[in-house]
């Protein structure tokens, strides 16, 4: 598999803070211990036709076109991750992906370069460093196409660790607005994800902005706190680098007129960066 390494800023050396990585091909970072890649056409061909709701390959996260200078001329992954440590009482760390570890003896403070990885579903495990017995942490996320920081926040000791996502690149931004008068509170869910993305929206609230990944997405409305029933469900693809609303008007129980039944309209309300 070539390397891929993409720069993305540089440390400042005043404060040495570090706001800049590369990103690591799969199995090129020394701490990686995934298989290179060298099975990786079988999965570039799953990613063409979009994993888990997921955008065509064509659109690629950073730039849209390949680095200059890079090795083999390959574009910027479809997904990379960095993982920080920023649990105050939690020992140095190994972070696994799948099984496979990914970071060795990650120290408080400290944040990993970018790794690449295929967009899909992966388990997250976190263990105290060199324990492959003991499991601190673990969560099944889904990751789109964009670039991503998996933060371990929380303190060990009193039982609150656990990872923060945030997405740094690659992202659309996603605001929802209730407008339907006959409609409970509802949660808003993406892709059968097992949390929501909304929650707790009531007849005449909006919410903020939420970033997610740019991908296709199916959105179930359920009502709030339960999550085994979909009042609905829409398709929409979302273009990153956009702002979207979701209104949901329309009556649940529109009687005789069915051209009022409940019902998703989505407006793109503007760029929000470069594509």
């Amino acid at each position: 598999m070539t390397a891929s390494r993409r720069p993305l800023t540089a440390a400042d050396p005043a404060t040495g803070v570090t706001i800049a990585s590369s990103v690591y091909a799969r199995g090129e970072h020394d701490d990686d211990e995934r298989d290179d890649g060298d099975d990786d056409e079988g999965a570039d061909s799953e990613a063409d036709e979009g994993v888990d709701g997921d955008t065509p390959d064509s659109e690629t996260n950073g730039d849209d076109t390949a680095d200059e200078g890079m090795p083999g001329d390959r574009q910027a992954p479809l997904t990379a991750v960095r993982v920080a440590h920023f649990s105050p009482d939690a020992p140095a760390v190994d972070i696994y992906v799948d099984g496979d570890r990914i970071v060795s003896e990650l120290e408080y403070e400290t944040l990993t370069p970018y790794l690449e990885l295929e967009p899909g579903t992966y388990t997250v495990t976190i263990r105290p460093a060199g324990d492959e017995e003991t499991v601190a942490f673990e969560r099944d996320l889904w990751l789109g196409r964009a670039f991503y920081t998996i933060a371990a926040i929380g303190s060990l000791e009193a039982g609150t660790l656990r990872t923060h996502v945030l997405i740094d690149d690659g992202s659309v931004l996603l605001r929802a607005v209730h407008a339907a008068p006959d409609a409970p509170a509802v949660d808003l869910y993406a892709n059968d994800g097992d949390r929501p993305i909304v929650e707790n929206l009531a007849f005449g609230d909006t919410t903020h902005y939420v970033s997610i990944p740019a991908a296709s997405y199916t959105l179930d409305v359920r009502p709030t706190g339960d999550a085994a029933t979909t009042v609905a469900s829409f398709d929409v693809d979302l273009e990153r680098a956009h702002a979207y609303t979701g209104f949901a008007v329309g009556y649940l129980e529109p009687g005789d007129d069915e051209d009022r039944a409940f019902t998703l309209r989505a407006t793109i309300d503007g760029v929000t960066g470069t594509h």
